[in-house]
């Protein structure tokens, strides 16, 4: 990997190759999003993308015109917009990860009680003993009609709200509400039945469904479980239309192909290419921030919160209006690799186990990964995903020291820190501003740049940071 450039006192501008205001397409923004995505759903890498390649060919199968299929591809794209949001709630039920927990449920027919019960036995406590799983099983058993439909409303509704904050039409934004809906009527969050069910959720979730068994089985045992879910989950024209289309063999070669992004971008309808300029790219990664933010209730606000100390920081650094804003997008998508950690561990109010910890650390290095993967942000992303490095050589994910850490890096990591400290945690309760400044003072020279602290201290001084937006939670 490529190695960190040294500090800079006076930082470049944005760099010379990276797309400028009005290049930067909008498919390349989302279909990279989609692997963050994917990452918290717990499915493997490429999920979203390959459900985007069936969706479309089931799209153009029907005959859904230009508009639609644009409408269709960022549907099937941002699906999962918003499953962070259930990510906390889950972890409270079953005990279990949340992540693998998301993962085989996309597996099981909800419909059907028999495999309904035998996930929830397979799934509740793990490693608990016996009465405490029974009172879970118990409890998911009476509640489980009212809890279904809670979780999947508020997937539902903070994936439409993210669709709609990008920028998206309530064409995308209802397709993405309606994603668990089923044809029979026996879908969540509202019940739809039938045609009353947008065409792009109906799609999304057969296509859903067709690549998770086809990552498991190949072909045959994704037609065989979208064939039995026919009249009951999907629309049974869509599953002919579906049928037709995998009777093509250059569908499953291209779900099988490690260019699965570029065949996606492929498809996006050339009339209806969607630019983004400057605004547009800070309204995403805002709505980024709040798709991390709102996996655990103990990081509610906290990558909004870092990205205003940030830019407090860097402003009395003397970083122009150019510079601030870069770093600032950085700042807002320090944690995205978090979204890849299991709520197990992130909530957990105990202390964790060294495995724990290894699970934890790793987020930095997936932030990296993550970022690097939008063209619009990638020259960020080592910056971003270097938070925890220390000066001392200490820290993670490289283990990097001194001048190999960049000025910008620093800032994001006295912001992290002080609003680390400052913030509710499962383990404590937030601490006092001025008790937070003693500990970070400690760790002048030796974790923390010393003249970034100095920076942060004088904006809360001086207010240039409001003082209680760091304990408001």
């Amino acid at each position: 990997m490529a190695k960190l450039s040294a500090v800079t006192a006076n930082p470049p501008s944005l760099d010379p190759l990276a797309p400028k205001p009005g290049s930067m397409r909008m498919s390349d923004l989302v279909g990279a999003i989609s692997y963050a995505l994917d990452l918290t759903e717990g499915q493997p890498p490429g999920h979203c993308l390959r459900s985007c390649l069936i969706g479309m060919s089931i799209g153009k199968e029907i005959g859904l015109p230009q508009e639609e299929l644009s409408d269709l591809y960022y549907t099937i794209l941002l699906k999962d917009a918003g499953c962070s949001s259930n990510a906390n709630r889950l972890w409270e039920l079953y005990g279990g990860d949340d992540r693998q927990i998301k993962n085989h449920f996309k597996r099981v027919d909800s419909q059907s009680r028999v495999q309904m019960a035998e996930f929830v036995l397979r799934h509740a406590g793990p490693g608990e003993a016996l009465k405490q799983r029974l009172q879970r099983i118990l409890h998911i058993g009476r509640t489980g009609e009212a809890l279904a439909t809670e979780l999947v409303k508020s997937r539902c509704e903070r994936g439409a709200n993210i669709a709609r904050q990008f920028g998206f039409n309530d064409v995308v934004a209802s397709g993405i509400h309606s994603l668990d809906e089923h044809w029979n009527g026996q879908g969540r969050p509202d019940g739809l039945e039938g045609d009353a069910i947008p065409i792009g959720a109906r799609i999304a979730l057969l296509s859903q469904v067709a690549d998770v068994f086809h990552t498991i089985g190949g072909p045959e045992l994704s037609l065989i479980e979208v064939r039995q879910r026919t009249g009951t989950w999907f629309d049974p024209d869509l599953v002919t239309a579906f049928t037709h289309a995998a009777g093509n063999d250059r569908l499953w070669t291209l779900l099988d192909s490690s260019q699965v992004e570029q065949h996606v971008r492929d498809l996006e309808p050339e009339a209806r290419v969607i630019m983004i300029d400057e605004e547009k790219l800070d309204t995403i990664t805002n709505g980024l921030a709040e798709v991390v933010d709102a996996k655990s209730p103990f990081t509610s606000g906290h990558s909004h919160r870092v990205a205003s100390y940030v830019d407090a920081i860097a402003a009395r650094k003397g970083f122009d209006d150019v510079k601030r804003r870069w770093l600032k997008r950085g700042a807002l998508l320090h944690d995205i690799g978090k979204l890849g950690v299991s709520n197990s561990i992130l909530d957990k109010p105990g202390s964790l186990t060294p495995a724990e910890w290894i699970a934890v650390r790793e987020h930095a290095r997936l932030s990296e990964e993550i970022i690097a993967r939008i063209p619009a942000l990638a020259d960020i992303a080592l910056v971003a995903g270097a938070h925890h490095e220390r000066l001392d050589g200490k820290g993670y994910p490289r283990g990097i020291s001194g001048a190999a850490i960049r000025l910008e890096t620093r800032i994001i990591t006295v912001a992290d820190i002080f609003d680390a400290l400052t913030a509710n945690r499962p383990y404590r309760g937030p601490m006092p501003i001025d008790k937070a400044l003693a500990i970070m003072n400690e760790m002048r020279g030796v974790a923390i740049d010393a003249e970034c602290l100095e920076a942060l201290t004088v904006s809360l001084i001086e207010r240039t940071i409001d003082p209680t937006s760091a304990v408001s939670h």
